[in-house]
């Protein structure tokens, strides 16, 4: 491709498969109830969705075992009768080659691992510590404007959205003055009401802006990692531009969910708030897996596909079946730790399938837990007698988003 005429056709592949009763949570931090039910009745069932044959992994160990299990794809386009059901205009703009370049989330290997390989060593563990001076300054520089505006603020409009945003900004080496227009995109992208047309429109506006980024880039070499792939790598730009908008959109809207989340669960949980507070050092680790668990934002679940028949327990999930891993459901599997219903952030740290499992594991995982570990350190210590600035049922949650999360989040704190 020598235009900026498409869109990613990974879009496509973000969009979830769940019936609407399975995703309405009985309340902010509670699974929808016919979940709950179904957890309780046994690790995987299945059910029938789009006349699709859907099976839903609750169980902790079932989904492990499927999300490794390399017969089980991420690319939905193998199975010839969901390819089959595109149109020729959606097979042109979202099954193509060119359009999915870059993809890696939505491919197996080895083309995955050639995707991972060439991006593992800008995620190192070491690496995304060295970044923590850096995230400490951009966290600090949000808290002093807050204070200095004054309470109230919106935690998402003033911090949970900008700290993300900025970091992964900084490490790609997207301009800041660019910001406002990826977060919009992204809401747009990840929201659920979004048509058709509406994911054409702003998957091609992404492409176009990420397309002329990648030429600078290539044209001149900077410290941040999209130069240090436009000169170090073989990828092509159709690839970077697709790698480019995916760690884009996942290295921001996720990390913002979690740190508005996150600070709603420590408000509606004080002597958790207290505990954190007053022993940030001992608690903050354990602290921030728990939200991880707890909070379980990826709210449609992780899909797969059957390459072939596969047979799990006592079930055969059949070949062309469609597999979904509950996230919220595996992380309060009872056999995993006691009484997962409650938010104890001393909890020992227990497995999660927060950041997925297996191949596709996130690569940002390290850099989520330390952007998450120094907001909430610095906005306990800064902000003396946060609380909620109105009514906790005045608080609303994005109900129509694949990301589990508060549209706003009005905060005080004592002067």
């Amino acid at each position: 491709m020598t235009t900026a005429s498409k869109p990613d056709a990974a879009l496509d592949a973000m969009r979830p498969v769940l019936p609407a009763d399975l995703m309405d949570r009985a309340g902010t931090f509670q699974p929808a109830p016919r979940l709950a039910r179904l957890s309780s009745a046994g690790p995987i069932h299945q059910i029938e969705h789009n006349d699709e044959p859907l099976w839903l992994v609750t169980g902790q160990d079932a989904a492990r075992t499927l999300l490794s299990d390399p017969r089980m794809s991420a690319d939905r386009f193998k199975v010839k009768r969901l390819r089959d059901k595109l149109s020729p205009e959606m097979r042109d703009k979202f099954a193509d080659a060119e359009s999915r370049a870059g993809s890696f989330i939505t491919t197996d290997p080895p083309e995955h691992t050639r995707y991972r390989r060439l991006l593992a060593r800008q995620f190192t563990m070491r690496r995304m510590r060295a970044l923590t001076a850096q995230i400490e300054e951009i966290v600090k520089g949000r808290i002093d404007a807050m204070i200095a505006a004054g309470p109230p603020s919106d935690l998402i409009r003033d911090f949970a959205l900008p700290v993300p945003s900025l970091v992964i900004c900084e490490l790609l080496g997207v301009p800041v003055a660019d910001r406002g227009h990826f977060q919009d995109d992204t809401v747009e992208l990840l929201d659920l009401a979004t048509d058709l047309e509406g994911l054409i429109e702003v998957g091609t506006r992404m492409h176009r802006y990420m397309w002329e980024l990648v030429q600078q880039k290539r044209a001149r070499r900077e410290d941040d990692l999209l130069s240090e792939l436009a000169h170090t790598s073989d990828m092509s730009d159709d690839e970077m531009v697709g790698l480019a908008n995916l760690l884009l959109i996942a290295g921001h809207e996720t990390t913002t969910n979690m740190l508005g989340l996150g600070v709603l669960a420590l408000l509606d949980h004080p002597a958790q708030l207290a505990a954190l507070r007053d022993d940030p050092g001992g608690l903050m680790d354990t602290a921030v897996e728990e939200m991880l668990r707890y909070l379980s934002i990826v709210d449609t679940g992780i899909v797969r596909y059957a390459l072939q028949d596969v047979e799990i327990g006592d079930v055969t999930i059949n070949e062309g079946d469609t597999v979904m891993c509950s996230v919220i459901a595996a992380n309060r599997d009872p056999a995993e730790c006691a009484r997962p219903e409650e938010f104890r952030i001393d909890r020992p740290r227990s497995r999660h399938l927060s950041f997925g499992h297996g191949v596709h594991q996130c690569l940002g995982n390290e850099l989520a837990r330390i952007e998450m570990s120094v907001s909430f350190r610095e906005l306990l210590r800064r902000l003396p007698g946060l609380r909620l600035a109105v009514p906790a049922e005045e608080v609303h949650v994005r109900t129509t988003s694949t990301i589990f999360g508060v549209k706003h989040l009005p905060i005080t704190w004592d002067l």
